[in-house]
C-alpha cells in the first residue's frame, strides 16, 4: 500500500495485477442514502505480449467493490450488472469500456456486492508498452426497480496490467500512426473524452446511466431549465393509508414565456401491488407550495396507470406535472406540499390525503415576474390552488403515492432508503 493506493501482484495470466484504490460510490437518488467511501480492488488481466494488429481480450475482475449492499433490501439472483472504464496509457491513450453480464448470486442486505467479470476486446495499433488502469464503474440493479450506483476513484489509481506490443509484419512501429481522433470508440457508439486516440481501438459494452448535460439555455434569453434539489419529505396520511411515509422529492421547472412548466419527481419506484388494479384505477396529485414574494399552491398531476396490474406484481408511477403562473414579482421558493391519492375499485372511490409533517424543505427557488391572471395570489399563507395547467384531474401519482397504497398485511415496501410494514387494506379489498 502506497499513499492509500495498493498494487498487489497476484497469480494469473502474465500482465495481470490487482489494483486497490480509494473510491466514492453515489447511491441512486431514490435511496436517500449518502455517498459511500470505500476501497475498490480490481484485478485486470491481459496478455503480457502481443503484436500490432492483434485483438486481445481484457478482463476486469472486481475482487472487492467499494460499497456493500446497504441495509435496505436483499438483491435477488441475476439482478446486478456491472460496467466500467479502463484507462489506456503508454502505447495507446483513451479509455476502454468494459461490461459484465447480469449474473450474481442472491446478495443479502449488509453483505459485499458480488459483481460479474467485465470484459472487452482491444485491437492493438501501435508498438510499445500499453498500460491498463481501472477507473470508474457503475453497478446497475434491475429489480425491484432499475437503479445505478456510480463509483469513481478518489485518488490516483495504480496501473493494473501491461502489454508489451511488438511490431507485427512491419506495418506499424512504436510511436506510429494514430487511429482516428476524438477519443477511443466503444461499441454502442460511445466515445470517450480526450483530444485524440493513439494506438488502439476498443470494443465492448458502453456504461449504463450516461451523464446528461445540465440545464439548457434558450437562444441567449437566459436559462430555460431550472433543476431543483432533492429533499426528503415526511408525510402523515389518514387511514387506510400508512401513518407515515417518506419520499425524496425534486421540483424542476422549465420557463415558458413568463410561466413555468413544473415537473415533480420522487424517483422511479415500484412496489408489489396490494390488490389487482385495472388500468386507470390509481391517480394522484400534489400541491407544490409557493412562498416568498409569491404565495399559494400549484397542483401537479400525473398520468394514470396505463395497464392493469396483478396483485403482488410490481407497478411504477411516473412524473407529476403542472403549470405555475406567477402572481408576484421577486424571489419565490417551491416546496413539496399535500399529496392526495385516489383509488377506484369496483366503482367505489377512496381518497387518501397525506399532509407534510413539519415544514418541507425548499426544492427550488425562482426569480419570477407577475403574470396577468396569475394562479397564485402574491400574498397570504396558502393562496388558491391552480388547475395544474389544464391537465386532467386524474392521473397516477408519484411513487410516494403508490407506497401509500401498500396496505397488505405484513407486506414490506421500499420507500427511498427506508422500509415500512403496513396494515391490511381490507377496506380496499372489500370494495372491489
Amino acid at each position: 500500500m502506497l499513499g492509500g493506493a495498493g498494487l498487489v501482484l497476484t497469480a494469473g495470466p502474465a500482465g495481470a495485477a490487482e489494483a486497490a484504490y480509494a473510491t466514492e460510490c453515489i447511491p441512486p437518488a431514490i435511496s436517500g442514502l449518502p455517498p459511500v467511501r470505500g476501497t475498490t480492488k480490481a484485478l485486470i488481466t491481459a496478455p503480457a505480449e502481443a503484436k500490432v494488429g492483434d485483438e486481445v481480450e481484457i478482463v476486469w475482475k472486481t475482487v472487492q467493490a467499494a460499497s456493500k449492499n446497504p441495509d435496505v433490501l436483499d438483491l435477488g439472483k441475476d439482478t446486478v450488472k456491472p460496467s466500467g472504464t479502463i484507462t489506456l496509457g503508454g502505447a495507446a491513450t483513451g479509455t476502454l469500456n468494459v461490461e459484465g453480464p447480469r449474473q450474481n448470486p442472491a446478495i443479502p442486505k449488509n453483505s459485499p456486492m458480488v459483481l460479474s467479470d467485465m470484459k472487452a476486446k482491444l485491437t492493438l495499433r501501435t508498438a510499445g508498452e500499453l498500460t491498463l488502469t481501472p477507473d470508474k464503474y457503475t453497478i446497475n440493479v434491475n429489480r425491484p426497480i432499475s437503479t445505478d450506483t456510480k463509483c469513481a476513484p478518489k485518488e490516483t489509481v495504480p496501473v493494473a496490467a501491461r502489454i508489451r506490443v511488438t511490431a507485427g509484419g512491419g506495418s506499424t512501429t512504436a510511436g506510429g500512426t494514430t487511429s482516428g481522433s476524438g477519443g477511443t470508440t466503444a461499441s454502442g457508439g460511445t466515445t470517450t473524452s480526450g483530444s485524440s486516440t493513439s494506438g488502439a481501438t476498443t470494443s465492448g459494452g458502453s456504461t449504463s446511466g450516461a451523464t446528461t448535460s445540465s440545464g439548457s439555455t434558450g437562444g441567449g434569453t437566459g436559462p430555460v431549465d431550472f433543476p431543483g434539489k432533492t429533499v426528503r419529505t415526511t408525510y402523515t396520511c389518514t387511514p387506510p393509508g400508512p401513518a407515515s411515509i417518506q419520499a425524496p422529492i425534486t421540483v424542476n421547472a422549465r420557463k415558458q414565456g413568463g410561466d413555468y412548466a413544473l415537473t415533480v419527481k420522487t424517483g422511479d419506484s415500484v412496489m408489489n401491488s396490494p390488490a389487482p388494479l385495472p388500468a386507470g384505477a390509481m391517480k394522484g396529485s400534489m400541491n407544490v407550495v409557493v412562498q416568498g414574494a409569491d404565495r399559494g399552491t400549484v397542483t401537479v398531476v400525473g398520468e394514470p396507470n396505463k395497464a392493469p396490474v396483478q396483485a403482488g406484481k410490481p407497478v411504477g408511477i411516473g412524473e407529476l406535472k403542472g403549470t405555475y403562473k406567477p402572481g408576484a414579482t421577486g424571489r419565490s421558493t417551491l416546496s413539496p406540499g399535500k399529496l392526495t391519492i385516489d383509488v377506484t375499485l369496483g366503482g367505489q372511490k377512496i381518497v387518501i390525503p397525506c399532509t407534510v409533517k413539519g415544514t418541507a424543505a425548499v426544492s427550488l427557488e425562482l426569480t419570477t415576474q407577475q403574470q396577468d391572471g396569475g394562479t397564485t395570489t402574491g400574498g397570504g399563507d396558502s393562496g388558491p390552488t391552480t388547475s395544474g395547467g389544464g391537465l386532467a384531474d386524474t392521473g397516477g401519482g408519484d411513487h410516494g403515492t403508490l407506497r401509500a397504497l401498500a396496505l397488505v398485511a405484513g407486506s414490506v415496501v421500499l420507500l427511498g432508503g427506508a422500509v415500512f410494514t403496513f396494515t391490511p387494506w381490507a377496506r380496499l379489498r372489500g370494495r372491489r
